[in-house]
């Protein structure tokens, strides 16, 4: 399960990675969109996400396993028609699907992870995925970066669609299960005893959409950086998330969760309210390379569900802690959207406003130290 987890996990990354080193570009020169409009794109993408639940329904009919794979077919589908729909509303529509593919495959990631190791490797194998992911990136985004220069968007999409699809279509052919003997829950319902777990997953929903769409929007509309100039930065830190995601996982054995996702909030307060007074475009750079940095400490919140869900309720509620964060991903773009039309800087400081939320409720996590 490892390798299989590991091939799928660097696809879909490198996916991602490429088509969100084009895309805030891409809809601004090619689309033409303004603050809102990026707002509403990046909303329509995480609706995807809070759909989720589904998951549930179609592993009535479907291997975990193969949707996993399945769902990279579809980011690569969803990633190589991308350059295809120079129109706002196509743009909507294809980030649909290559949405769908991304969010139905993290979801069942995190899940197989759960369930297949144990609480002492999970935050290891979460980290070294993450890893790999992050050497994914540094060559899709060197890639992205040389091709810009040769290449108009439009073929940019395409090749990477065409590599990710094929790698999720070789991947159909393997077979990674073993039988564990889990009986896993198939209704979706809401525990009372995770309700921590879920207030914190929507909390980093809201946290994670002022980084994934607003931070670069600032630096690509605000401070003019090109194409190449995101790519260089997207594989400077995925660089970093690859050197630092080992010593995560240690904190979080050594620490526990409670600390090391309090430092993760207490630190993105400071970065969002360095977006919002520091008015430098390489300040901006920093920051940004921090907040990705900060943005792997989420991991916590998986291993934390792991440690104090029953096994049989892994899958289903990883699904539902997916799908609460992504109430807020949904909302959090339309408002800052609106908000940045009044003034750049509302989404920041309504970030750092999150985090102390946040901050507040990481305290209530009750468990020993490792």
């Amino acid at each position: 399960m490892y390798t299989y987890l590991m091939v799928l996990v660097i696809c879909a990354s490198a996916g991602l990675q490429g088509w969100m080193a084009l895309f805030t570009n891409f809809a601004k020169e090619v689309v033409g969109v303004n603050g809102f409009q990026i707002g509403v794109a990046q909303a329509v993408r995480e609706i995807p996400g809070f759909l989720t639940f589904m998951v549930m329904y179609v592993l009535l009919i479907m291997k975990e396993h193969r949707l996993s794979a399945w769902s990279v077919v579809l980011l690569g589908i969803g990633i190589g028609a991308t350059g295809y729909f120079p129109t706002f509303p196509g743009m909507l529509m294809v980030t649909v699907i290559m949405s769908v593919g991304f969010h139905f495959f993290e979801t069942t990631n995190k899940s197989l992870t759960v369930q297949y190791f144990d609480r002492r490797d999970a935050p290891v194998v979460f980290a070294r995925l993450r890893g790999y992911g992050a050497l994914a990136n540094i060559a899709v985004g060197t890639i992205v970066w040389g091709l810009s220069f040769l290449l108009p968007y439009h073929l940019n999409f395409l090749l990477l669609g065409i590599f990710i699809s094929s790698a999720g279509i070789y991947m159909l052919s393997k077979n990674p299960v073993q039988e564990h003997g889990l009986q896993r829950q198939n209704k979706l319902v809401l525990r009372r005893k995770y309700w921590l777990y879920y207030v914190l997953n929507f909390l980093s929903g809201a946290r994670r959409q002022i980084f994934i769409v607003f931070a670069v929007f600032l630096l690509v509309e605000k401070y003019r950086l090109s194409v190449s100039t995101i790519a260089g930065i997207y594989v400077l830190n995925y660089t970093l998330t690859y050197l630092t995601n080992r010593y995560i996982s240690r904190a979080i054995n050594v620490y526990g969760e409670r600390v090391v996702l309090s430092l993760e909030s207490a630190s993105l307060f400071i970065l969002f309210l360095g977006y919002a007074l520091i008015e430098n475009a390489w300040v901006a750079v920093v920051l940004y390379i921090l907040d990705s940095i900060f943005f792997n400490f989420a991991i916590g919140l998986n291993t934390y569900l792991q440690k104090t869900a029953d096994p049989g309720d892994l899958a289903q509620s990883t699904a539902i802690g997916f799908t609460i964060n992504h109430i807020s991903a949904v909302v959090i773009p339309l408002l800052g959207g609106s908000l940045w039309l009044l003034n750049w800087k509302l989404p920041f400081i309504i970030g750092a406003g999150l985090t102390l939320v946040s901050l507040y409720f990481t305290q209530k996590i009750k468990m020993p130290l490792h």
